[in-house]
């Protein structure tokens, strides 16, 4: 059973209203995706946590609302489903959909560019949850393959609405003014300021997405900003001699720096390229109560939205991973490729596995984490590292955990929580040479090692 760390010679399982917490999926400045289990349903969920504290302090209870308001009101197929929202008096708990397939950005990383019927298929998915999100007045302003999950089977699902807007955010021009997204896949007219239409927006960014589907890389990439927007300005991209005539006359069409000519969704989902295969999604549409979403800032704690913490002591040993969990992460174990850098962008997680007793790989890591001047911090099977120099994005912060997969078998996983992604490649680097002799170097040529491992982890 998950369960995560108390203190020195214990465990701690929490326990938040039905669901029962485990290991944590992911970590940012302001939020925590945690594993979770429905002790009702016994149904996995991820569940986002909030530090309520935080939200206040930098003035973010706006921002968290209009992403809870914009997932009740999206029940999609290719959008990630939102259970219900809860909260204490410290704390917001978001329940979603947990999806197992990873990054559709993973899927490109480690493949390169893909087929164009497999393209064909995700890029479709993608317009009918955009063109579903839009129906319903939200405009998800940051789309991109980090954004794009896969369930386990294959199934697109759209993610991330942390920067969405609703109907309430246009001005009486008709248009959005916030500019935000991220720079190699916002649309020309975001960049200008002057005011841009939401769907317009998002549809190059789909644009962007179904490009870098097809070639591997991005249609617009420079070092220096200025130089990047200069070639999104002018749409100046070139589509490589692999592109089918019909996909590079649908991305020049897509990606029109004129709004007024660029093409519509509804002459998409007409396009001769785009038809073929596809199939139009079939659901039922839902009612949904946006009352609640602000008894979740109550402090009284009246709101049927209220839950309490229960917090029950086990002994300390590392959280078991089944074989499901594990073959989820097993793109990450070739230490080779680890820190790839694939469309700009540097992994801001990384993994390996040792045969390594647990409290000799913690021990280890205290020892090579100090020595690089990190404070360490630890709880049982986990370790908090931050770097005592400030760096360029302020302290590098490390949550590091060690996972068991079978008797003699561990995983170790590092997540970067704040600071610069590539001073912690660089941390990573260095780290490495102090743990050479804890770490199990897997490749391609032990693949079958590792799967007969899962196969232990599976029956244990």
């Amino acid at each position: 059973m998950a369960s995560i760390g108390g203190g020195d010679g214990e465990r701690v399982r929490t326990r938040v209203g039905r669901y029962e917490l485990g290991r944590t999926l992911g970590e940012g400045a302001f939020a925590k995706v945690k594993f979770g289990r429905n002790v009702e349903t016994d149904e996995n969920v991820a569940i986002k946590i909030l530090n309520k504290e935080k939200i206040l302090k930098h003035d973010m209870i706006g921002q968290i609302k209009r992403e809870i308001l914009t997932m009740k009101l999206i029940r999609h197929p290719n959008v990630i489903r939102m259970y219900e929202v809860m909260a204490s008096k410290t704390k917001i708990f978001i329940v979603l959909e947990f999806v197992t397939g990873g990054e559709l950005f993973d899927k490109i990383s480690g493949k390169g560019r893909l087929k164009e019927d497999e393209a064909r298929k995700y890029f479709q998915q993608l317009i009918n949850a955009v063109d579903y999100c839009h129906s319903r007045g939200v405009f998800h302003r940051d789309l991109k393959p980090e954004n794009l999950l896969l369930d386990a089977n294959g199934i697109l699902k759209v993610s991330d609405f942390g920067l969405s807007a609703l109907p309430q955010q246009i001005r009486e021009d008709g248009l959005l003014h916030t500019t935000c997204g991220t720079p190699n896949y916002v649309a020309p007219e975001v960049i200008k300021n002057k005011g841009y239409d939401g769907a317009k927006a998002d549809l190059w960014s789909c644009g962007v997405i179904l490009f870098v589907l097809l070639a591997g890389f991005l249609p617009f990439e420079e070092s220096n900003l200025m130089e990047l927007y200069k070639k999104i300005f002018k749409a100046e991209f070139l589509c490589p001699p692999w592109f089918s005539s019909g996909s590079r006359k649908l991305i020049k069409r897509i990606l029109d720096p004129n709004t007024e000519t660029r093409i519509t969704i509804a002459e998409i989902i007409e396009n001769e390229w785009f038809q073929k295969g596809y199939r139009p999604p079939t659901f039922e549409q839902e009612d949904v109560s946006l009352d609640d979403v602000d008894a979740i800032f109550d402090e009284s704690g009246d709101s049927k939205n209220f839950v309490v913490e229960r917090r029950e002591e086990q002994s300390a040993t590392p959280v078991t991973m089944n074989a499901f969990e594990f073959i989820s992460r097993a793109q990450g174990l070739n230490l080779s490729s680890l820190f790839e850098k694939h469309m700009g962008v540097v992994k801001r997680e990384t993994r390996f596995t040792s045969k390594c007793p647990a409290n000799e790989i913690i021990s280890k890591f205290e020892e090579a984490a100090a020595s690089l001047g990190f404070d360490v911090r630890k709880k049982n099977c986990k370790l908090k590292l931050q770097a005592k120099k400030i760096g360029y994005k302020g302290h590098l912060s490390i949550a590091t955990e060690v996972l068991e997969v079978a008797p003699s078998l561990y995983m170790v996983e590092l997540r970067k929580t704040a600071g610069d992604t590539l001073e912690f490649h660089k941390f990573y680097k260095s780290l490495s040479t102090g743990l050479k002799d804890i770490v199990w170097k897997t490749c391609d040529e032990t693949e079958g090692e590792v799967n007969e491992g899962v196969g232990v982890a599976s029956s244990s």
